[in-house]
């Protein structure tokens, strides 16, 4: 998944791209609040990290903005204010939960996992397709009852393939969910390799990952 951080402070913003990254996350840092909008407009994120207190544009009008354009996509906001009223208008103009600065990094995982499950279906807190499974919040990966070891970037794919399954995931999606640098992906047999290794480790469980040319990989049961 990939996940957009907008902070203004250079020191946090290291320390969140950086720790998203190691649990897994693709993620595009920015220093303000007209470049999250610019980024907004070009990436379908799962998840926005938000400061409320940036130049050009504040988090607070970041998320008036892209509410206004019906973007319906999970923000976290970050603040050093921690008034009621601060934290009411904050949830008023459409962020969905809050953080008061200075946070422990742990409790911010957590709060993006419960974004990212909240009800409507599009995040259940744990994907399967026939017996392969994923579990998003402990980060575990299985075939029945056996856990199976991935690297980050296979258990990148497989989160993907599994939410969009019954779908096809094209691509593109996976090159920008997944890596950093989607171009490289995308231009390259990289994502290939990747889920060739993937469908090796699946090699026991009782669902599969077609090849759709031309467009991408899906998995479906066996």
């Amino acid at each position: 998944m990939r996940i957009l951080v907008a902070e203004d402070d250079p020191g946090l913003r290291s320390v969140l791209e950086r720790g998203l990254k190691e649990t897994g996350y693709a993620v595009d840092a920015v220093a303000d609040g007209v470049e999250a909008l610019t980024y907004l407009r070009t990436y379908d994120y799962s998840a926005v990290v938000l400061d409320w207190r940036m130049p050009r544009r504040s988090g607070l009008e970041v998320v008036e903005v892209v509410r206004a354009r019906g973007l319906s996509t999970p923000i976290l906001m970050l603040t050093a204010r921690d008034a009621t009223a601060d934290r009411v208008a904050g949830l008023d103009v459409g962020a969905d939960d809050y953080l008061v600065k200075p946070f422990e990094f742990a409790e911010l995982l957590a709060r993006l996992r419960a974004l990212l499950r909240r009800p409507g279906g599009a995040h259940p807190p744990r994907l399967a397709c026939a017996d392969i499974w994923l579990d998003p919040a402990s980060r575990e990966a299985g075939v029945g009852p056996e856990a199976i070891s991935l690297t980050l970037t296979e258990f990148a794919i497989l989160e993907l393939l599994l939410r969009k399954a019954p779908g096809v995931a094209e691509r593109r999606a996976i090159a920008v969910q997944v890596w950093d640098e989607e171009a490289a992906a995308l231009g390259s047999n990289t994502i290939d390799v990747h889920v060739a290794r993937l469908r090796a480790k699946l090699t026991p469980g009782r669902a599969r990952i077609e090849t759709v040319r031309g467009v991408g990989y899906r998995i479906v049961p066996a």
